[in-house]
C-alpha cells in the first residue's frame, strides 16, 4: 500500500533523515521506535507532507510521487486517503467531541451535515465515548481527547493512519484506554504506522517493528523476531534500555 525510497530531510545543517525506506502492506501495523532525536516524527510528518521533504519517492496506493517536488493536488489525493493522528490531540477548543469529528467532512469534503453527524457519531462509538458527543475538550480527559481525534480520524474512511506517539501526553492511567482502541483497530485490520514509546503495543500488537537511530533505519522485521532475537548490538542496547 505504501512504500518509501530514500527520504532525506535537513534542516539547515542538521541532517535529520539520511536515506529511509520502508514499506508497508495493507493490513500491517507497523511500530516505529528509537529514541528521541532519532527521527521518527520528522519521517511521519514527511509522509503526510507536514514537512517537505528534501529528497526521496513514495509509492501510495498505486501512484508514485516525488516527495520533494510533489504538486498540491497530489498531496491533496493522498491526504484523502489518509489520517493523522497527533501528539497533542489537536482538537478544536471551542467545539464539541461530535462537532470536532464532523468539521473536516462538512468544510474539506462538502458532506452534507446530517451525513457528517452519522458518520461521526458511528466514530466516537466505536472509540467508546457514545456518551460524550456534547461535551468540549475541557470536559474530557487527555485519553477522551486523543480517543476523540482517533474518532475525527477514522470518520474519512482513510485506507491508512499515522500516529504521532498518541499516548507520549496521557498519564499513564489513560494510555490503556488509547491503546485499547488501537488494539481493537488492529484486529479490524486497520493498517496503521504508529511512532511510539510504547513497548508492549510494539509487542503485542504491531506485525512489525523498524528501529531507527540518527535518521536512519538500524533495523526492522517483524515483531516477534525483532524483541526476541535483534540482531544489531544497537538493538539489544535500545531494548534493554527499554525495559529497565
Amino acid at each position: 500500500m505504501l512504500e518509501i525510497r530514500d527520504i532525506q530531510k535537513s534542516f539547515g545543517a542538521l541532517e535529520v533523515l539520511k536515506g529511509v525506506s520502508l514499506q508497508v502492506e495493507q493490513g500491517d501495523v507497523v511500530a516505529i521506535l528509537g529514541p528521541s532525536g532519532s527521527g521518527k516524527t520528522t519521517l511521519l510528518r514527511c509522509i503526510n507532507f507536514l514537512e517537505r521533504a528534501d529528497a526521496g519517492t513514495m509509492v501510495f496506493d498505486g501512484e508514485t510521487v516525488s516527495m520533494h517536488r510533489a504538486s498540491h493536488r497530489e498531496i491533496a489525493a493522498i491526504r484523502k486517503k489518509t489520517a493523522f493522528v497527533f501528539q497533542n490531540y489537536n482538537l478544536f477548543r471551542n467545539k464539541t467531541a461530535l462537532q470536532n469529528v464532523t468539521e473536516g467532512l462538512v468544510i474539506a469534503r462538502r458532506m452534507a451535515k446530517a451525513e457528517a453527524v452519522e458518520i461521526g457519531k458511528r466514530s466516537l462509538d466505536k472509540v467508546g465515548l457514545s456518551d460524550r458527543y456534547d461535551y468540549y475538550p475541557s470536559q474530557l480527559s487527555g485519553g477522551q481527547q486523543q480517543r476523540v481525534a482517533i474518532a475525527r480520524a477514522l470518520a474519512t474512511d482513510p485506507k491508512i493512519i499515522y500516529f504521532d506517539e498518541p499516548t507520549s501526553a496521557l498519564d499513564p492511567e489513560l494510555t490503556g484506554e488509547v491503546l485499547s482502541v488501537m488494539q481493537q483497530l488492529a484486529t479490524e485490520g486497520m493498517t496503521m504506522l504508529v511512532v511510539t514509546h510504547e513497548m508492549t503495543f510494539a509487542r503485542n500488537v504491531s506485525s512489525k517493528v523498524i528501529f531507527m537511530e540518527d535518521g536512519l533505519v538500524v533495523e526492522e522485521g517483524d515483531a516477534k523476531g525483532f524483541f526476541d532475537h535483534p540482531k544489531t548490538e544497537r538493538t539489544k542496547a535500545f531494548l534493554n534500555h527499554s525495559n529497565q
